[in-house]
């Protein structure tokens, strides 16, 4: 199965209760709704074994595909405008893509 790694920090004018109250509200269900999403998950981290915590945010994209992802879900006028509200919201953005081996 194909996933998206989102890792990322908050800006500096969002607090963890304002961006909880947007992604269970509109980020979630837009993700899920997107064409090839089987599941999206949001994990705040709290901890780290090395004790810096490098990303506070990971979001986990359970994909049927990832060529389908990205020719019916990323190119849509509704994802468009779903990163242009994000984007801001966020620092240190780093988007991967892989494949579950287990």
């Amino acid at each position: 199965m194909a996933k998206r790694i989102i890792l990322y920090n908050l800006a500096e004018h969002v607090t963890d209760e304002q961006f909880k109250a947007y992604v269970t509200s509109e980020k979630g269900p837009l993700i899920e709704s997107l064409p090839s999403v089987k599941k999206y998950e949001l994990v705040r981290i709290i901890g780290a074994a090395a004790g810096k915590i490098p990303y506070k945010y990971v979001g986990i994209v359970h994909l049927k595909s990832l060529d389908e992802f990205e020719e019916k879900a990323a190119k849509t006028q509704k994802y468009q405008d779903f990163l242009k509200k994000f984007i801001p919201m966020v620092t240190d953005l780093q988007i991967l893509s892989g494949e579950e081996i287990y």
